[in-house]
C-alpha cells in the first residue's frame, strides 16, 4: 500500500519557526499592515520552504471575502517584445502585492462571450487588453465577484477603470518627422495579419493628421510578415515613386529594408525608413533604424491601480492617458 505523506499546515510551520500560526499567515500573506521583524519573517519563510509548505488559496480567498487572482486574456495576437517586458514588469508588481496573475486564452471568443468565460474564474480583477469587451461584458465580471475591471486600448469602456493608449500619437510622431526631412511622398505599412487593425489603423490616421494641409502625400502599403510578401511589394516600389515609409514597427521596417535592399533601393538616400518600438536589433542594422520609441504604462502604476481597485471597488473609475511617443532618428531616416 502506498502511503501518502502528510501536507504540512501552518501549525507546522509556526513550530518550525517558533511563533505563532497568526505570525505564520501574516508573513505568507504578505500582510503589509502587521509590523513584523525582517529576521522573524525570514525564519518564518525558510520554514515554510524546509517542509514545503504552500498557502492554500480557496481557503485564503474565503478569509478575504474575494480571490486574489487577476486574470488577463491572452493576446489573441502575437505580442513583441516592447510588449512582453511590460508584461513581465506587471505580473511582478502584481506579485509582489499578493496577486496571483493568470493568463486566459480565449480564441474564437469575443465581447460578453468572452466575458462569462473569464467571470467563471471569479478573478478579482481583470486586465483586458484591445477593444474586446463592452460595457455588458463589465457587468458580467462585476456580477461575478470581479471588483476592478481596467482596459488597455484607444477608448474607455462605462464601468471600467481604463488605460487610453492612443497609437495615433506614434503615427503623428513619425510622419511629422519624415515630412521636417523633407520627405513629401511617404508610404505607411498596414499589416495584413488580423487582429492588427486596432493599432496600425491609428497609426495610419496618425500619419495623415500629421499631414494634413501639406503638400506630402500618403500612400497605404498593406504588408504580411513574410518574406515573400515584402520581396513582391519591393519589386513594385520604383511604380510607387515613394520617399519615404513609416513601416509601422520596427519588425516590419526590419522586414521591408532587406527586401529594398535586395532590390537595390539605398536607405536613406532613395527612401527613408522609420519604425516603432525602439528595439535592439534595429540599432544593429546598417543603416541604423530610425525608430518611434513608445512609453508603455509604468507595471508598478498598473499593479497599485488594480490593488487600489480591489481595495476600493465603489470607487470612480480611473481614466489615464498612458502611452507616450518620441522619434529617435538614427540612420535609415
Amino acid at each position: 500500500m502506498v502511503q501518502i505523506p502528510n501536507t504540512p499546515t501552518s501549525a507546522d510551520v509556526a513550530r518550525l519557526a517558533g511563533v505563532s500560526r497568526a505570525t505564520v499567515s501574516y508573513v505568507l500573506n504578505n500582510a503589509g499592515a502587521v509590523r513584523i521583524s525582517e529576521p522573524t519573517r525570514r525564519r518564518v519563510r525558510e520554514a515554510a520552504r524546509e517542509l514545503g509548505y504552500v498557502p492554500h488559496a480557496a481557503a485564503r480567498s474565503l478569509r478575504a471575502g474575494h480571490s486574489r487572482m487577476v486574470l488577463m486574456p491572452a493576446p489573441a495576437i502575437p505580442v513583441g517584445p516592447l510588449y512582453s517586458r511590460f508584461l513581465s514588469e506587471l505580473q511582478w508588481a502584481l506579485g509582489r502585492l499578493d496577486y496571483t496573475v493568470v493568463q486566459y486564452g480565449t480564441v474564437g471568443l469575443q465581447g460578453d462571450e468572452a466575458a462569462r468565460a473569464w467571470a467563471e474564474l471569479r478573478p478579482v480583477a481583470v486586465l483586458v487588453p484591445g477593444a474586446e469587451l463592452g460595457p455588458r461584458g463589465v457587468e458580467v465580471l462585476k456580477r461575478s465577484g470581479a471588483r476592478a475591471v481596467v482596459t488597455l486600448g484607444p477608448g474607455r469602456v462605462d464601468g471600467a477603470h481604463a488605460l487610453l493608449m492612443d497609437h495615433g500619437a506614434v503615427g503623428h510622431c513619425a510622419g511629422a518627422h519624415l515630412y521636417a526631412r523633407g520627405r513629401r511622398r511617404i508610404g505607411v505599412v498596414v499589416p495584413e495579419e488580423p487582429g492588427l487593425e486596432v493599432y496600425s489603423r491609428p497609426r495610419l490616421a496618425g500619419v495623415r493628421e500629421a499631414l494634413r494641409g501639406t503638400d506630402a502625400t500618403v500612400t497605404e502599403l498593406p504588408l504580411a510578415y513574410t518574406e515573400r510578401s515584402a520581396a513582391e511589394l519591393a519589386a513594385h516600389w520604383p511604380d510607387l515613386d515613394l520617399d519615404a515609409v513609416f513601416a509601422y514597427n520596427d519588425e516590419y521596417a526590419m522586414l521591408l529594408m532587406r527586401a529594398l535592399q535586395d532590390r537595390e533601393v539605398r536607405i536613406p538616400d532613395d527612401v527613408a525608413v522609420v519604425g516603432a518600438d525602439d528595439l535592439m536589433l534595429g540599432r544593429l542594422l546598417r543603416p541604423r533604424l530610425s525608430t518611434v520609441h513608445i512609453e508603455l504604462p509604468s507595471g508598478r502604476d498598473l499593479a497599485e491601480l488594480v490593488d487600489r481597485a480591489v481595495r476600493d471597488p465603489g470607487g470612480e473609475p480611473e481614466v489615464r492617458t498612458v502611452l507616450g511617443a518620441s522619434l529617435v532618428q538614427r540612420e535609415s531616416g
